[in-house]
């Protein structure tokens, strides 16, 4: 099973591309209908909040789960 603390790491580096994708997001629909453009916008926006969800549930739970003494710390590999 993977460490808790590991899927936050991973979570959190998931967020940080999608936020950083936008402007090459945008660049990429350009040539695309409006209505397009705003479909691409809007899935990118709900993956982001989703994914935010996600982080902060993951977050939530390490509370809960910061007193088990079994589980080594996991730094990030960047």
């Amino acid at each position: 099973m993977i460490p808790h603390s590991y899927r936050i790491i991973r979570v959190q580096e998931a967020l940080r591309h999608f936020e950083a994708d936008i402007p090459l997001l945008n660049m990429r629909v350009k040539d695309l209908s409006l209505e397009r453009q705003r479909s691409a916008r809007q899935f990118a926006e709900a993956l982001i909040t989703q994914t935010r969800a996600e982080l902060d549930r993951l977050l939530e739970q390490q509370t809960e789960f910061s007193s088990d003494p079994t589980e080594p710390p996991c730094e990030p590999a960047d």
